[in-house]
């Protein structure tokens, strides 16, 4: 960014403060109906009102939702002031957060998934007008920022098992995203974001019109919209300046081997010759980094080191020397979204409609993930023939009793850029279909679809690991090969590589993935008798679904031959099903004393998959208005989630596992730090070290260099499906008051209850290392043979490689809790005769329970308010499970004018080590709030502007001690105080 650019923006923010000073909007547009929301039930197909479906294949009487939803209106979703729709329903408690547009710093594409009470992105299905979204990977998962904002109308929340109505993945709930209702005219909306500190720039702009046609019978609406999101690094940011303190730093270490220690006479000579005398024990063993004027000094304990501190991205840290990376990875990615999308109907004939849908979506995202090193894979190992050599080095390594044997290397790759990524989506989805009346209440719906989603990940500055090292073995240094050659001894001389070097061991490595995703569907609807109460109905539907991927990365990272990028293999695979559903509802009682309203119903489904089989999911409910006013509603479903493609056919693929660095985290257990290593059984953990292939003269001085080892996950095609038991009971209450101060009010209450068995997961990596060194007393004879020791891999040195955690059919996750929602207007006393009203609303979600069971028998982990920082997006458990969060606006609005405050709010939550490692449990997470500030001025009918401040106090971010990077910047705000101003015309 230019300076000129971060001066406007800056201008633009600090002018946006005294707008927003003064405008501000509600924090929740939820329509809270009687019933829920109007748009909450469907219509018949062949209705010609456009009403969408969530949570029912019938449309009740009175439009009543027995399941319970939550609506956010389109007005909530703009007014939050995001670009990505999942950093606006993130703040509602139904929600754990996931990944989101600001993590991805390891190539994951900034993908934005939804997670329905913490049991992962693959158990809730996301859909589009009740139909189901482009997949965004292998696993399942739907990214939502393919959705272009300028065409959402608003979402429906069901937070249950909706597996006989939707079919599989919808075991947590479903994520139903409207577009907006036909519209004709022409519609501009704008918005601009950015930091007080002038960074973090968003925008957003839309173009959509609609129009009707050959005399109504038809209508069209197309949109369009751009939008852009600014990189933002950690180094903007005080709090990462210390964050990831990683062991591989620039000067380069040269690491001892136990099997061929040099002489510690040798080694206490030569630091004796800086006039140091007080080395650590096993000092011979310690690795040993290199100064720029050629003097060697002890990583560990920092003797005798003479580069910067605090500076140049160096920093002492328990008197060790490190380079912490959150100063180098971005926490907010790059994003660039041109997204188009048409919609259009025709009557052909009274009774007998055409409709088609289009959407097209390119999406760039752009990362840091931090400077390349010595990590992963084979070791990086430097001739003692090197010229370039230091010479206390030189006298070091001839004491060794091989004195001519290679010696390993680490280092991080200062004279290169940083790696990064850019990674491009296209997404295409087209539809087609035929709705009308059969005959007199009976109407069908038939459509077919076919969406794909292409990704292109190009990976930029890869250092290649087979170079590097031809490099380092060649008698000149490499400067036969590139100029200067390769000489990593010392940071100066590390970061003085010439460009022609650079351009020897770096390459732009590129891989492609294909999802595609073909569907029909048929539904008919139709009413069976009346028992008084209104039409019994009932829906058929019958389906087919079909899902290929295929996956092709560079051959480099095929080969692990790309430095600190674990390796990943071709994959491919496809799977189908067939279903068949039926629905019914029957209302039995209507009108009489204390029975306004009864009536019950049920849904049925079998799913035939092409690989695991046939699989049924049933739902009953009921509900009752006992008083026109009150409405109580209940259901009980069991729901199933058949294994995806990449829960079945994925070849091992490998990414980061975040460990820590012990004692403050898990680590290593056999690391000399660990408290497996210092507590009552460390002489017995020290054994099963050196069973593992620690080398015994090493155990005694043994460390792991870094923060993260690698992570393999592989398929498994002999997974069978997960099944699950929800029940849900629940009231809304609406105002019997006719005018006061109650006269608008709403409140619902919903108790949800979610049980999984058979669940399909791998078992998180740090898990198998509590278990394989018995922390959670599970492997109390420390038996090398034990199954969670066989899943840890080391090298030769003994250096933990990799942790593998295949997908498994584990135990079960059992949760509940209750969510309700208040919203509440009256006439406003401050102006008289004014139209305004105050208002107040609130979502709060109280979490009961959250506990795991990683195989059957075994005992339950109680995960209920704990921080897990490490999870991945689909993980078990999630990456926070706050026992209480909530969301509530209040504030004065009008025809003309909308002024209000936003609270956000979770819970304090212990760390995951008080359930993996409880004698040693690290600092948890303090309660967390914001405040918001936002509102709209209404010109007129056609003109509406917006404003607002996000994070109004510019709260701080919170340490998480089981993240890598020391906070969640999925969870919590990295941004600090922002502002918005947008802007809507209809012409």
């Amino acid at each position: 960014m230019t300076m000129n650019l971060r001066g406007t923006r800056l201008a633009f923010s600090a002018s946006l403060l005294t707008v927003a000073a003064a405008l501000s909007a509600p924090a929740l547009a939820q329509d809270a109906a009687q019933n829920g929301a109007e748009d909450q039930a469907a219509e018949a197909p062949g209705d010609t009102k456009e009403i969408i479906v969530t949570g029912s294949l019938i449309a009740r009487p009175n439009n009543t939702a027995v399941s319970p939803i939550v609506s956010v209106g389109e007005t909530a979703l703009k007014e939050t002031g995001q670009v990505n729709l999942q950093d606006a329903l993130n703040q509602f408690p139904s929600f754990t957060t996931a990944g989101n547009a600001n993590t991805g710093g390891q190539g994951t594409g900034g993908r934005a998934s939804v997670n329905l009470h913490g049991l992962g992105t693959n158990r809730n299905l996301v859909l589009l007008d009740g139909k189901r979204l482009p997949l965004s990977d292998i696993n399942g998962n739907v990214d939502i920022n393919i959705l272009p904002e300028s065409i959402m109308g608003g979402v429906d929340i069901i937070t249950g098992g909706a597996s006989a109505i939707y079919g599989s993945d919808a075991i947590s709930g479903v994520v139903n995203f409207k577009t907006q209702r036909a519209f004709d005219g022409v519609r501009i909306d704008v918005q601009n974001s950015i930091s007080d500190r002038g960074d973090a720039y968003k925008f957003n702009g839309s173009l959509a019109f609609g129009s009707s046609f050959a005399e109504d019978r038809g209508h069209v609406m197309a949109a369009f919209s751009y939008a852009h999101q600014d990189q933002v690094n950690g180094s903007t940011r005080d709090f990462f300046f210390d964050k990831t303190p990683s062991s591989f730093i620039g000067n380069g270490t040269f690491v001892p081997s136990a099997t061929n220690a040099p002489d510690a006479a040798v080694v206490s000579a030569v630091f004796s010759g800086y006039g140091i005398s007080n080395l650590p024990a096993n000092f011979q063993l310690l690795n040993l980094g290199f100064n720029n004027d050629g003097t060697l000094f002890t990583q560990t304990g920092a003797r005798n080191y003479k580069g910067p501190n605090g500076s140049n991205g160096y920093l002492i840290v328990g008197n060790n020397v490190r380079m912490p990376v959150g100063q180098q990875i971005d926490f907010a990615n790059g994003l660039k979204r041109k997204t188009a999308f048409v919609k259009a109907d025709y009557d052909l004939a009274p009774g007998l409609t055409a409709y088609g849908q289009f959407m097209y979506v390119d999406l760039s995202v752009k990362t840091a993930s931090g400077g390349s090193l010595t990590q992963f894979g084979s070791l990086t190992t430097i001739p003692v023939t090197n010229p370039f050599i230091p010479q206390d080095l030189r006298t070091i390594l001839a004491s060794r009793p091989n004195p001519n044997a290679p010696f390993t290397w680490n280092g991080r790759y200062v004279g290169v850029p940083y790696k990064n990524w850019d990674e491009n989506y296209v997404v295409q989805q087209y539809m087609a279909g035929l709705k009308g009346d059969i005959t007199s209440g009976w109407s069908f719906d038939l459509y077919a679809s076919y969406d794909q989603s292409v990704h292109d990940q190009q990976l930029n500055d890869a250092v290649v690991k087979s170079r590097v090292q031809t490099l380092l073995n060649a008698a000149d240094g490499g400067r036969s090969l590139c100029t200067g050659g390769f000489n990593i001894f010392g940071d100066a001389n590390a970061r003085s590589l010439s460009q022609a070097c650079v351009d020897y061991i770096t390459k732009t490595a590129f891989s492609k993935e294909k999802l595609s995703q073909t569907q029909a569907q048929l539904q008919v609807n139709g009413k069976l008798f009346d028992l008084g109460a209104g039409p019994a109905q009932i829906a058929f539907v019958a389906g087919y679904r079909r899902n290929s991927y295929n996956y092709i990365p560079d051959s480099d990272l095929r080969a692990q031959n790309i430095e600190s990028v674990i390796a990943s293999q071709p994959a491919s695979g496809r799977i189908s099903v067939k279903e068949f559903a039926a629905q019914v509802d029957v209302p039995l009682i209507a009108d009489k004393p204390f029975i306004e309203e009864f009536g019950i119903g049920g849904a049925i489904r079998y799913s035939d998959y092409s690989v695991t089989g046939g699989v049924t999911s049933y739902e009953v409910d009921a509900r009752w208005k006992p008083v026109e006013p009150l409405l109580f509603r209940g259901s009980y479903q069991r729901a199933v989630r058949a294994p995806n493609i990449g829960e079945l056919f994925s070849p091992q693929q490998g990414n980061q596992l975040v460990i820590g660095t012990p004692p403050s985290a898990l680590g290593d257990p056999c690391d000399i730090r660990s408290t497996a290593r210092t507590g009552a059984n460390g002489a017995k953990v020290a054994e099963l070290c050196v069973a593992q292939g620690i080398p015994q003269a090493a155990i005694s001085s043994y460390t792991f260099p870094t923060t993260a080892t690698g992570q393999l996950v592989s398929g498994n095609t002999n997974l069978t499906a997960e099944r699950a038991d929800t029940y849900n009971f629940g009231f809304v209450l609406n105002s019997p008051f006719q005018s006061g101060l109650l006269s608008d009010f709403t409140l619902s209450v919903d108790y949800y209850n979610i049980a999984v068995k058979n669940v399909i997961s791998t078992v998180p990596g740090l898990t198998v290392l509590s278990k394989c060194f018995n922390l959670d007393g599970s492997n109390p004879s420390y038996d090398k043979t034990n199954l969670y020791c066989g899943l840890l891999s080391r090298d030769n040195s003994g250096q933990l490689v990799n942790v593998a955690t295949p997908f498994l059919n584990l135990g079960s996750v059992k949760t509940d809790g209750v969510e309700a929602q208040v919203n509440w207007t009256v006439p406003s006393p401050i102006l008289r005769g004014d139209s305004g009203r105050l208002f107040v609303n609130a979502a709060v979600g109280w979490l009961h329970k959250y506990k795991l069971q990683l195989i059957p028998g075994a005992a339950e982990l109680d995960y209920t308010g704990i921080s897990n920082g490490a999870a991945g997006v689909s993980s078990l458990p999630p990456r926070a499970t706050p026992k209480w969060k909530s969301v509530t606006s209040f504030g004065y609005r009008s025809d003309a004018t909308t002024l209000g405050l936003r609270w956000r709010y979770q819970s304090a939550m212990k760390d995951t080590t008080s359930v993996l490692t409880p004698a040693t449990a690290q600092v948890g997470v303090g309660a967390y709030a914001l405040w918001d500030m936002f509102g709209t001025v209404r010109v007129n009918k056609s003109i509406e502007f917006r404003a607002g401040v996000n994070n109004l106090f510019d709260r701080g971010l919170p340490f998480v001690a089981s993240s890598q990077n020391g906070t969640d910047v999925a969870l919590y705000d990295p941004i600090g105080r922002s502002f918005y101003l947008g802007a809507r015309v209809n012409f």
